[in-house]
């Protein structure tokens, strides 16, 4: 008896868990999967069934309903995934998405270079951050500048993650990150403090969350974007309404800001892969041990300082 769609998609999810993928990647591929075999369903394709044919009409109706191209390209991303999880039981034997996603889905732009995101220079940064009115949104500007960490592993840091005795901080486990410490500067634990204070009066339900919303819980992943989106706007850094990705300012941009300048100010690369949090894949990584004390050293000598 063949399996339903529901139960192909809830071994899937169990098959993603046993991957180590993060618990926000999986939700988006559920999501993503649930609307696409809602889609198919109502044309009465059994997901085990699906060809070619199915996936570029579903791309069709993602470019109806006026998605973006890193939307559309995600779904693919995580049907693809799905194929190959059937391929691997030995339900199908092809992926019906690798085709649709070949000649449809091509990212370029303009002289066939690719897309690239915003960089900033030392004095946009920190106009930015200063331009802000609300201690948390500059703090929380900063911290993305000054540590170079994700978007997701900044909202998921605690108070208690925050070591002003060593000016570190320790960040959850991710799949993503191999290391876990990062370093602030003397101008950042000055804003954190400050920071820390405010966000007493503001924690009605004693939550040990870093940067909380307005309704006093951990602050999420679209509260972050806005934050961001607003400020960068109003300054003419960001251009909502620009198709182009290196026009629009991100939470990912103030990563490329740490890596670039870091880089600028002379710091070993293998150095910024640390404080990355970047697999070393190389053999000669293996064996390069890298001591915190000259990495935090090199840190402070490299990071930019924005006058915050």
């Amino acid at each position: 008896m063949r399996p339903t769609p529901d139960k192909l998609i809830a071994d899937y999810k169990r098959d993603c868990k046993r991957q180590g993928l993060a618990d926000v990647t999986i939700t988006a591929r559920m999501s993503n999967l649930r609307n696409f075999n809602k889609f198919v369903s109502a044309s009465g394709i059994h997901l085990l069934d699906v060809e070619k044919d199915a996936i570029r009409d579903w791309l069709d109706e993602l470019k109806t309903n006026r998605r973006s191209f890193d939307t559309r390209r995600n779904n693919l991303s995580t049907l693809s995934s799905f194929f190959d999880y059937l391929i691997y039981e030995e339900l199908i034997d092809i992926n019906p998405v690798l085709v649709v996603r070949k000649r449809y889905l091509k990212s370029y732009k303009e002289g066939n270079q690719r897309h690239t995101h915003k960089i900033v220079t030392v004095e946009e940064m920190s106009r930015l951050i200063r331009s802000a009115v609300d201690i948390r949104d500059r703090c929380l500007m900063l911290i993305l500048a000054k540590t170079g960490v994700r978007r997701n592993e900044l909202i998921s840091m605690d108070v208690s993650d925050i070591r002003f005795e060593d000016q570190s901080i320790i960040l959850k486990v991710t799949p993503k990150r191999s290391n876990r410490l990062v370093f602030f500067d003397n101008e950042t634990e000055t804003l954190l403090k400050r920071w820390l204070k405010v966000r007493l009066g503001r924690d009605k339900w004693n939550d040990n969350a870093l940067f909380l919303s307005q309704r006093s819980s951990r602050l999420e992943k679209f509260g972050v974007d806005r934050i961001i989106d607003v400020h960068a706007t109003r300054l003419g850094i960001s251009d909502p309404q620009s198709k182009k990705l290196e026009d629009h300012f991100t939470s990912h941009c103030f990563r490329h800001f740490f890596t670039t300048h870091l880089i600028r100010a002379g710091m070993p690369r293998d150095f910024v892969k640390e404080l990355r949090g970047d697999s070393r894949r190389e053999a000669i990584d293996i064996y390069n041990h890298i001591d915190k004390k000259e990495l935090k050293e090199a840190y402070l000598a490299c990071i930019p300082q924005l006058g915050i």
